[in-house]
């Protein structure tokens, strides 16, 4: 099964979630998910290439770190993302973020992300082997 990524509803933020085969193509698809909650991915060029760095050994607060990260450069930076590569190795994620400066005009932002958060935090693997990393952002 390909990755995929998904939204769920939840009260006025809402959730993301990455399904993949691996961990990390999980990561990379709930981060594609928080992108869609802003606008639509498929507008946003990859031309600019953004190193991303997180250490935790929980998954769940990596996951969270890593999202976290996301949002921080997307304010600081004034950018949006639509492609990711991720390695995770023994707690230590290490990625880029491909994407490029918000244009409202183009992109036409819904809404601005304040931060991931601890609820519905969840990162497994399902009996069928594919992996599930998700949370609910602040917008």
């Amino acid at each position: 099964m390909p990755p995929y990524w998904e939204h769920f509803a939840h009260e006025a933020d809402m959730g993301i979630r990455g399904i993949a085969p691996t961990l990390e193509q999980a990561f990379e698809q709930a981060a594609l998910a928080m992108t869609a909650v802003i606008t639509d991915p498929a507008e946003v060029l990859p031309s600019e290439a953004m190193p991303i760095h997180c250490k935790e050994p929980d998954n769940e607060y990596l996951f969270l770190d890593w999202i976290n990260e996301l949002i921080y450069a997307m304010a600081v930076r004034r950018l949006l993302f639509s492609r990711f590569q991720v390695s995770i190795n023994n707690g230590e994620l290490t990625a880029t973020a491909f994407g490029e400066a918000v244009d409202r005009q183009k992109h036409q932002p819904a809404v601005e992300i304040k931060g991931a958060t601890l609820t519905e935090l969840h990162v497994y693997q399902q009996p069928d082997g594919l992996w599930v990393a998700q949370c609910v952002v602040d917008v």
